[in-house]
């Protein structure tokens, strides 16, 4: 079910000073995807969250899920949350210590006044769907980390919502657990087909389990798109930073030749992905770290670069080496095999289809 927020506005009023958490925000969340909002702390993502599934009422704006409006200042709408068909999972599970998996998860159910035997078949459903059948009994709080975040998405889907919402429901996880339920994640929600909307602030979640990212910033929603159009071409350099580590050196557009824009900057004159940005004008050239080619002999083609080490870190799957290019110092990762020491001079290569340029 799609989302559609239009000119949405939050204020909070603190010392004195009043705090945009969020800054006119227009946005579509589409149907049947996992929409993720991603962007640092403050930046307005869970007030944006909270504002959809009504526990927080925005200063201005209109917010409709499907065909119903839920939220509008100008229509004097305000739907309370239980009725707006909405599935929640919090940061902290918010599982009740004193109840067993059952009771948690049949709780939405029986606040409704549900049959008995169909909340038994509709527990038993949902339980065996997240993988948790026959731990019924078992009490909540003893169970696992990933475990009671099952627990806690068994719960929000069991009254089979029209959209669910996570804020950072992993956040609380261990690494190793986190990456694990991320997998099952994204296969719950595939299986499901349902709108789910997403927010954290961990780029490697939002690239992993998405359809779509938006980045926010400052309670503004700064750019849109599906997780390899966000990082591999993103159109601001705040986005290009934040959603993965990155190369940014200042440059200045000399020319258009086909499919490059041509600039010249601290590694030299590069050729880099076209864009439409004027002659003369001042750009921001973004280079990942897994593109820069270091070459086992002379490197050729285009954008030949001349550096020397500065340092080496083995990482196990990698290196990472900073090289110095006169004024700029370059992050690279490089396969474990090269024969590199501190001090090496060294070539390499940069494909002008991974030299983004994005705004200053």
């Amino acid at each position: 079910m799609e989302i559609r927020i239009q000119d949405v506005s939050k204020n909070y009023f603190s010392g004195g000073k009043t705090i945009k958490a969020l800054d006119h925000v227009d946005l579509i969340i589409p149907a049947n995807q996992i929409f993720t909002l991603l962007g640092p702390s403050g930046c307005g993502k869970t007030t944006l969250l909270r504002c959809i599934v009504g526990l927080e009422a925005p200063d201005t704006g209109e917010i409709s899920i499907g065909n119903d409006v839920v939220w509008s200042k100008h229509k004097n709408i305000n739907v309370p949350t239980e009725k707006r068909g909405l599935g929640m999972v919090f940061q902290t599970y918010a599982i009740w210590p004193h109840m067993n998996v059952f009771d948690n998860v049949a709780y939405p159910l029986q606040i409704r006044n549900i049959p008995r035997d169909v909340i038994r078949q509709r527990v038993a459903k949902t339980l065996s769907f997240v993988h948790l059948e026959g731990m019924e009994k078992r009490p909540a709080t003893k169970l696992s980390g990933g475990q009671q975040q099952r627990v806690a998405l068994a719960r929000a889907l069991v009254a089979e919502p029209k959209v669910i919402l996570f804020d950072e429901p992993l956040s609380n996880l261990d690494a190793k657990l986190r990456e694990e339920t991320r997998k099952e994640l994204r296969t719950f929600l595939g299986k499901l087909k349902i709108t789910a909307v997403y927010v954290t602030h961990d780029r490697v979640e939002a690239l992993a389990l998405s359809d779509t990212i938006a980045i926010m910033r400052e309670g503004r929603i700064i750019e849109v798109g599906d997780p390899k159009k966000i990082y591999f071409d993103a159109n601001h350099r705040f986005v290009a930073d934040f959603i993965g580590r990155a190369n940014l050196v200042k440059a200045t557009v000399r020319a258009h030749d086909g499919d490059h824009t041509i600039v010249d900057c601290g590694l030299g004159i590069i050729a880099c992905q076209r864009r439409d940005i004027p002659t003369g004008s001042e750009a921001t050239l973004c280079i990942r770290p897994e593109f820069i080619r270091i070459a086992r002999g002379e490197a050729g083609g285009k954008n030949v670069v001349n550096g020397r080490v500065e340092s080496l870190i083995f990482i196990g799957e990698a290196y990472e080496v900073e090289i110095r290019v006169g004024d700029e110092l370059l992050l690279a990762k490089i396969d474990p095999d090269v024969d590199l020491k501190v001090g090496n001079a060294v070539n390499f290569s940069l494909d002008p289809a991974h030299c983004l340029l994005v705004s200053i």
